[in-house]
Parts: structure tokens; C-alpha cells; sequence
């Protein structure tokens, strides 16, 4: 046998087994979505619907629970939870939304790649802009007054809890159409000092009311800090240490976030930090909480956990913002809550 024949056998084979391997990767693929897509017994009655960010006294998530509308914006009362939901047709894996704008963070599987995308949606959840993302979606917020929207992507990596990730967060003015890219060209403050480092990496901004101050978390030097930030001044100061995922208060004054409690894992307890004292108070929960709270009223947060025994699906949770009281489950089969 001569040896370019040997090698078009070669390579022959090798296109097989490969070929082979993509069939069998799509194929479970598709039973996996199969599966997913199949209702199970208990969960909320979902419909399809008129679903609006003018609508009040809702409260809007993505909806979880399989079926036609997994992953689905959705909405039910704020007063009845668990009552039946209505579903839009936008699908997302992150969303955010107030005073009738909103943003959906997408990832569609494409042939050599995922797509990810940022969609700015009217009131009507129609896209008005759409931006490619760099990574995948993580975080996703609006301002109280609906004119900044931002997001985080991990551009490497896929969990805070990795020993080595890199994420990108971008701010966008919705009135103005300027997107800031990367939080990472913004000035930094840091114990009083400027500073500058290539390992820095910003996530989960949360914005205040003045429509140009922002919170977010700062991370650098194996460290994370919450941090201030002016988004007219591109500037962020460092507040203190171990911050992650801030979220403020509708009245301003405390921050709600995620705390690692052991070094080096992935273990994280709630917190919630007066601003005016940098006091930290532990709330109710017990379980590790990694996700982004969200402020449901002024005594009220919000949060998604995994679910008992069903991989990739979340529930949403409530406890009191004191301290006091115990959580209980707000929301099954569902993430990514927006009181309106």
C-alpha cells in the first residue's frame, strides 16, 4: 500500500469518527431538550400571552417549568405567585426590566459556535437594538428610570467560582444609544489610591436613581471589592472587600450581596450592607446563593437556587432583608425576577 493511500485511509476514518461523534453529540442534545420540553406534574399552568413592562403590580422572571415556553419572559400577579402564568414570545437567559424597558440576554446554539446577544426591548418587549456579546450571559440590570441597561458576560470561563475567568460588563444609554463596553477602561479608585492591573474584572452593577451612580463588583489580585462608580465620570472608588453581585435597595441605602465564606470555593451566604455604616447583616438563607439578588420591595429579596434533583432548572426564593424570618419558595421553575 503506498502511503498516500494509507493516508487518505486515515483520513478517511478520522472524518468518520468524527462525524460519528457530532451525530451522537446532537442526538443527545436533542433528548436532552426533548426532555426538558416535557411538563411535569405540579408545575404552574403557563399560557401563551399579551405580556407588558406597563403592566403594574406584576412581577416578570423567565420562566422555567418545561413545555413550549421554557425559558420564556413571563409574568404573574405580584399578590399571587403561583397562579398561572402568561408568557411572552421572547425567550432569554437573562432578563432585567424597569419603568418599561427591558433587556434579554440570549445564547442560540449555531452551527460552529453559541451566538450570544443583548436585546433592548420597549415596553412591549419588541427589540429595539440588539448587541453581540463576547461571552456568556451571566448578569443582566436596568436603571429605575429605564435610561441604562447593563450586562455581564463571562468571556472565559463559566462560574465566579472558577480559578481562572474573565468577564466583560458593559453599560448602555438607552436614551443616547452610547454603549460603554468594558467597565475595565474606567478609572479606579482602590484604598484611596489610583490603580491600574490587567487581571482586573467587573460584574453585577446595580444602579441608583440619579440615573449616573452605579455599584458593581471589583475584582483584582485574587480579591473583590464593592465599588461606587459615575458613569458620567468613568470612574469607580473601592467601598470595601468581599462583595459580590450588589444589588441596591429601592430606597437607596443598602446593598444586598453575595459574600464567600471560604476561600477559594464556591460557597457564597447573603448579606445585606448599610451603606452609611458598611455594617453587614446575614440573612435567613443557608443555602449557597450564587446569583444576583433582586429587591422585590424595601423589606423583601429575591433569589434563585437550584432546584431538588433536576439539573439546569432554578427555583425562586424570598427572605426578609433583616436578617430575621426564614426563606420560602416564591416561584418554581424560574429565574431572573423583575418586580414592576
Amino acid at each position: 500500500m503506498t502511503s498516500l493511500r494509507r493516508r487518505l485511509l486515515v483520513l478517511v476514518a478520522a472524518v468518520l469518527v468524527l462525524a460519528g461523534t457530532a451525530t451522537g453529540m446532537v442526538l443527545r442534545a436533542a433528548d436532552r431538550a426533548e426532555r426538558a420540553d416535557r411538563p411535569r406534574s405540579g408545575d404552574p399552568a403557563v399560557s401563551a400571552g399579551p405580556v407588558s413592562l406597563r403592566q403594574r403590580d406584576r412581577l416578570m422572571f423567565v420562566n422555567g417549568t418545561a413545555g413550549p415556553h421554557r425559558t420564556a419572559v413571563a409574568s404573574v400577579p405580584a399578590t399571587d405567585p403561583g397562579g398561572d402564568r402568561t408568557a411572552a414570545g421572547l425567550k432569554c437567559v437573562r432578563f432585567y426590566a424597569a419603568a418599561g424597558t427591558g433587556v434579554c440576554l440570549q445564547s442560540n446554539p449555531g452551527v460552529l459556535k453559541q451566538r450570544n446577544r443583548a436585546l433592548l426591548l420597549d415596553a412591549k418587549l419588541r427589540t429595539k437594538r440588539t448587541f453581540a456579546l463576547a461571552g456568556t450571559p451571566s448578569r443582566a440590570r436596568v436603571s429605575p428610570s429605564g435610561r441604562f441597561a447593563a450586562w455581564t458576560v463571562f468571556v472565559s470561563g463559566e462560574s465566579y467560582a472558577s480559578t481562572f475567568f474573565s468577564t466583560r460588563t458593559s453599560i448602555l444609554d438607552t436614551r443616547t444609544g452610547r454603549l460603554i463596553p468594558s467597565l475595565e477602561t474606567f478609572d479606579i479608585t482602590l484604598d484611596g489610591e489610583s490603580y491600574r492591573a490587567a487581571d482586573v474584572n467587573f460584574w453585577g452593577v446595580t444602579f441608583a436613581a440619579d440615573d449616573d451612580t452605579f455599584y458593581a463588583t471589583l475584582n483584582t489580585a485574587d480579591k473583590t471589592y464593592l465599588v461606587r462608580g459615575s458613569v458620567s465620570g468613568e470612574s469607580v472608588t473601592t467601598l470595601t472587600e468581599n462583595v459580590e453581585c450588589p444589588s441596591l435597595s429601592p430606597d437607596g441605602t443598602r446593598i444586598a450581596f453575595k459574600k464567600r465564606v471560604l476561600s477559594r470555593t464556591d460557597l457564597w451566604r447573603e448579606y445585606v450592607l448599610d451603606l452609611r455604616t458598611l455594617r453587614a447583616t446575614p440573612l435567613a438563607e443557608r443555602h449557597s446563593v450564587d446569583d444576583q439578588a433582586t429587591w422585590l420591595d424595601d423589606d423583601t429579596l429575591a433569589y434563585a437556587l437550584p432546584a431538588d434533583g433536576e439539573s439546569g432548572r432554578s427555583d425562586l426564593w424570598s427572605v426578609p432583608a433583616d436578617g430575621t424570618g426564614s426563606p420560602r419558595r416564591l416561584l418554581t421553575g424560574a429565574s431572573s425576577p423583575a418586580p414592576l
